[in-house]
């Protein structure tokens, strides 16, 4: 505690500093990233860290509010048809690229296209599926790209045809899958236009520096078209894995906001820095993913059950994060508006109950102390998801007799194991793009691809997702997901944590930041006092 202590007055002298010297120089903001990205190419990326930094270098035809509401982006207004299903977008005068360029709707047309085409490998293509033709397109049923349903009137005016009514779909744009990249750049360097020296972009900030595994440096665009609202203008992303090295170099002075919050350091930071600490409601769910492809858990949903039930969640949330995190025993996190949460049909049960549950089932499904089931938990690197899984192997072993190795890898790594499905049972997290229940289902569609990586396939469960797709009544597509949800948890190819919360811990001086469910804080809202 001394040693903390220590530190927390070092910090509190470097805050005072770094607001100083913003008074008189430039505003330089300093800011945790969690894992090193694995591309800042926004077709390709998945992460949350690289999220981050594509809300900064990039803008779509909508963006990110202060508060991660949906406000108007490279276009500044728009028309939708009577029927839902042609939306006209009119974009900015003075939208460019940090070249000087300016943003046209033909690069939105390229960039749709991009994404849609299966030779990009675009994990995130099925988030445009309401677009007329991208699901055809995508998976190769339609060969003629020019077909999918997006088209420039003129050099400002965008046209965007979707094959049903889908009230959620602006709000879908804010995902940086659907933000344009510049042609030109793509075309003549390849997947090395991201790299600082090739780069060019048409957000509040443009790269000039990115050492792996050191920082990604990122300085204000001066062609952005509300550039003269910009505060900073330079801001760090530090890639720092390891959470308590990320607390000590935020108590340190070196960071004004760091990326997440070591939960071993909770009872310190509410006695001594709670200020600082800034926990809120997230849109998101933390699981266990299932590789449906492997043996035994693949093949036997009582296995995968047993497993569920064997894990106490409230030990979790009370005893290894201890940040606010809720249980979950459904898929699908609250406050989707009009939608009734499903639940496992365990879920009001006690512990002791879902034990005996649990043993009743891995006996019926062949396991026990003569045949003894063998786990492999794979997760990215970090001290909490280490914790979680140290937890949750000492419950299988207690409850069931369970025999689990745990495995970490670094996150590049990480998901290509995912993605490879070079995994048995991987810890997985997924952060809602919008607040719809579609956004945390469709993902797992027999046709969803790459994103699918569960690998999971049930002909009633897609159908229910289509019919939800075409749907227009509001009730009855939110029945239909429900629907689908159940269907879900019955089947059980990932086993549901807990519901996020954000955390992430900020300087007094930092201004502008507001709690928000989607977790994004761009910098341009951002200034230091």
């Amino acid at each position: 505690m001394k040693k903390l202590f220590n530190w927390s007055a070092l910090a509190l002298a470097s805050a005072i500093a770094m607001g100083a010297a913003s008074a008189n120089a430039q505003q330089v903001l300093h800011r945790g990233l969690g894992a090193e990205p694995e591309t800042l190419d926004v077709q390709l990326s998945t992460g949350v860290s690289e999220a981050y930094i594509a809300t900064d270098m990039f803008e779509g035809l909508v963006t990110y509010g202060p508060k991660a509401e949906t406000v108007p982006g490279v276009a500044e207004r728009w028309s939708i048809s009577a029927d839902g299903t042609v939306y006209t977008f009119y974009l900015r005068a003075n939208a460019k690229w940090s070249n000087g360029d300016p943003v046209t709707a033909h690069d939105f047309v390229y960039s749709f296209q991009r994404l849609a085409n299966p030779a990009t490998a675009a994990e995130y293509a099925w988030i445009t599926d309401p677009i007329l033709n991208n699901e055809e397109i995508r998976t190769g049923a339609e060969k003629d790209i020019s077909k999918l349903g997006v088209k420039a009137i003129d050099d400002r005016t965008l046209q965007i045809t979707l094959k049903a009514s889908t009230p959620y779909f602006l709000a879908s744009l804010q995902h940086h899958a659907s933000w344009p990249v510049h042609k030109a750049t793509v075309e003549k360097y390849g997947n090395q236009w991201t790299k600082p020296e090739n780069s060019v972009s048409n957000g509040a900030y443009m790269i000039v520096e990115w050492i792996p595994q050191s920082r990604i440096v990122l300085k204000k665009n001066p062609h952005f078209h509300a550039a003269n609202t910009v505060k900073i203008d330079t801001v760090y992303y530090y890639p720092i894995e390891s959470q308590a090295e990320e607390f000590k170099r935020y108590q340190a002075g070196e960071l004004h906001v760091t990326y997440d919050i070591p939960s071993d350091q909770m009872d310190f930071i509410k006695k001594n820095l709670a200020s600082e600490a800034r926990i809120s409601e997230y849109f998101g769910t933390y699981y266990y993913g299932i590789n449906m492809d492997k043996a035994p858990l693949g093949q036997q949903a009582k296995l995968r059950h047993a497993l569920s039930l064997a894990i106490d969640r409230n030990i979790i949330t009370e005893k290894v994060t201890k940040q606010g995190q809720v249980p979950a025993y459904g898929w699908v996190p609250p406050g989707v508006p009009g939608y009734q949460q499903q639940q496992l049909d365990y879920a009001k049960m006690t512990q002791a109950e879902r034990e005996a549950m649990a043993k009743k089932l891995y006996a019926e499904a062949g396991y026990g102390p003569q045949k003894v089931l063998k786990v492999e938990i794979l997760f990215n690197t970090s001290e909490q998801h280490k914790l979680i899984a140290v937890a949750i192997q000492a419950m299988w072993k207690k409850v069931l007799g369970v025999e689990t190795t745990i495995t970490n890898q670094e996150w590049k790594v990480y998901l290509d194991s995912r993605d490879q499905g070079t995994y048995q049972v991987a810890r997985a997290g997924w952060i809602g793009d919008y607040l719809d229940a579609e956004n945390f289902l469709s993902m797992f569609a027999s046709n969803a691809g790459k994103a699918n990586n569960v690998r999971y396939k049930n002909p009633k469960f897609d159908e229910l997702l289509k019919k939800a797709a075409v749907t227009q009544d509001a009730k009855q597509r939110n029945l239909l997901l429900q629907q689908a949800e159940k269907i879900f948890l019955d089947d059980l190819p990932l086993i549901p944590i807990f519901f996020y919360v954000t955390k992430a811990m900020v300087k007094p001086n930092v201004q502008g930041w507001q709690d928000n469910v989607q977790g994004f804080h761009l910098t341009r809202y951002l200034s230091l006092k």
